[in-house]
């Protein structure tokens, strides 16, 4: 190629090249993770926007409660809820059946186990998910607004064959109840960075959740 051909294409400003850097650099950290490595807490880190994870003591609680709600054998779904999912297979409790419905790609490094969810789009899910074919559906809706938690209230309803756990403001306990017949717990779940609101879990089974520790 002439130097005059080299000229002609298009050159990338200092700015735009350290971003597209910084682009290759965080696909090649998601997709050399392997082994347990990739279940940690934290892996994928949040967008603060919308992502907060638990911490390690909450997701761990919240899982023992899924498998205890879904019986051996069980199928658990994890709508936006990706540290409890985490801390499900981190457990090895091969056991159990579980999919992480995400809108974040970045959680599509699980496989076959992650489904792309959008709540804009409630039940635009794949054939392969059928409907109410999961024991237990563990929810944490991505915004504090009505509309979100209805969306993912029908999506919520949709795969579940029954018992709900539902994680989100203490400001939604009345719109909870309304949409899913839920009701608040005594266990407080906890983040790894403090909320400006008050965040509670809801249930409509008989959850251990409800019982103090």
């Amino acid at each position: 190629m002439s130097n005059s051909e080299d000229e002609d294409l298009p050159q990338l400003s200092s700015h735009a090249l350290a971003a597209l850097q910084e682009f290759y650099a965080e696909q090649k950290q998601y997709t050399d993770l392997g082994g347990d490595d990739k279940y940690n807490i934290g892996i994928i880190e949040e967008n603060w926007l919308s992502q907060f994870w638990y911490t390690p003591e909450t997701a761990l609680r919240l899982a023992e409660e899924a498998m205890a709600a879904a019986g051996e054998g069980g199928r658990v779904a994890c709508v936006s809820a990706p540290s409890v999912y985490q801390k499900l297979r981190e457990l090895h409790r091969d056991d159990f059946s579980i999919c992480i419905f995400e809108y974040d790609h970045r959680f599509a490094i699980y496989g076959e186990e992650f489904i792309f969810y959008d709540y804009n789009n409630p039940v635009d899910l794949p054939e392969k998910i059928a409907a109410h074919s999961f024991d237990i559906v563990i929810a944490d809706p991505p915004y504090l607004s009505e509309e979100c938690l209805r969306k993912t209230s029908e999506t919520i309803k949709y795969l579940t064959r029954g018992k709900i756990l539902l994680c989100t403001g203490a400001v939604m306990e009345e719109e909870a109840a309304k949409l899913l017949g839920v009701k608040m717990c005594k266990f407080i779940p906890k983040h790894t960075r403090t909320l400006g609101n008050e965040f509670r879990c809801y249930v409509n089974y008989d959850s251990g959740l409800d019982r103090e520790l």
